[in-house]
């Protein structure tokens, strides 16, 4: 198959650029995948189509406000940089070690392995230095950070949350108040994604008590969202595509539940891709699942034999994206294209800001 298979049109118009309102208030396209009927429904809703003995997987990452501004070979004051900014763009995208990060860096072709950076506080005091190791394709980078233990505490003070670059905000203003909360999951709690798992900004504490209430039992997995998020499809045929590897968990609670949902034939929930590619990964390395962590670059496409997850919500993607294609695997393609039409002319708001799709 043809990436452009996957491709839609989608008016730039219905790009969500900020979360709605209110958390939850997101509408939700609800999709029978065995026939392909839509319904247009609430997010709020979602409790409804559940059941008692359901069993529904959330990725508790955290996003880490992981895009940072630097200078080069010293502080803004003492060196002349060839930008008129002054200033380096470094996103990271994955922790490698204790010190050790991939990032992409903008701009990426002045920065190269042997130099160092140096990121400043608001105040403009130095706070961080990094040592550029390694350069990779279209801006990547390995970074070693000199050591510090209050790194993540650095992090939250002098780090901007890694919106999309499809969600825009001022140059000098990266992201909002509003951006720090929201584009973070109401139970994220292992840092260490580049990127929101989206499908999880719904959800709200009440609505979640509202799922348990009905008899749905909740787990958790981690996946630590990295630079394949960030990277566009750059092959012509699916079966040429290669994800970058990311960092999971598979806790002992969730591998426990899933193997007795399985046995007992429950329907197994995913919230998200990132908790549809763990589990599915989880599935290849044995008929029972155990608890571990581990790295997973599976890439699922049309064809994919689920063995886990029996029912899927989800964002809206982008056109020609690995995530439309995972979709598709998981509903058919013909179908869930149709589904993105019938959403075009309906106004949803689509990518990480916008409405969500349950797939049952």
């Amino acid at each position: 198959m043809l990436v452009s298979d996957f491709n839609y049109e989608l008016p730039e118009e219905l790009i969500a650029q900020a979360p709605p309102a209110v958390r939850g208030a997101s509408r939700m396209l609800a999709m029978d995948r065995r026939t392909g009927a839509v319904t247009d429904d609430r997010f709020v809703n979602l409790p409804e189509y559940l059941r008692a003995g359901d069993l529904l997987v959330l990725n508790d990452s955290r996003v880490l406000p992981a895009r940072l501004y630097a200078t080069r070979g010293g502080l803004r004051t003492q060196v002349k940089s060839p930008e008129p900014s002054g200033r380096i763009e470094v996103l990271l995208t994955q922790q490698l070690g204790p010190e050790l990060w991939t990032a992409l860096v903008r701009p990426g072709k002045k920065v190269q392995p042997g130099e160092t950076l140096s990121f400043a506080d608001p105040a403009g005091a130095p706070v961080l230095t990094a040592e550029v190791v390694a350069a990779g394709e279209f801006g990547e980078r390995t970074l070693r950070f000199a050591p510090d233990p209050r790194f993540l505490q650095i992090l939250d003070r002098i780090g901007h949350m890694p919106l999309p670059p499809y969600i825009h905000r001022d140059k000098d203003a990266p992201d909002t108040d509003e951006d720090k909360a929201r584009y973070q999951t109401v139970y994220a709690h292992q840092p260490g994604s580049a990127a929101a798992p989206t499908a999880g900004l719904h959800f709200t504490p009440e609505i979640l008590a509202a799922i348990r209430e009905r008899g749905v039992q909740v787990e958790t997995v981690t996946l630590h969202v990295g630079l394949g998020t960030f990277q566009p499809v750059r092959a012509e045929r699916l079966e040429d595509i290669r994800l970058h590897t990311e960092h999971y968990t598979l806790p002992a609670a969730t591998a426990s539940a899933i193997n007795l949902a399985r046995a007992d034939g429950r329907r197994i929930i995913a919230a998200g891709t990132t908790t549809t590619r763990t589990l599915e990964h989880c599935a290849t390395l044995g008929a029972e699942l155990a608890p571990h962590s581990g790295q997973t670059s599976i890439f699922i496409q049309p064809g994919h034999e689920f063995r886990v997850v029996s029912g899927l919500l989800t964002n809206f993607h982008l056109p020609q994206s690995t995530l439309v294609m995972l979709v598709s695997a998981f509903a058919g393609r013909e179908a869930v294209l149709a589904a993105y039409a019938h959403a075009v002319a309906q106004r949803y708001r689509f990518f990480s800001y916008g409405d969500c799709m349950l797939l049952l």
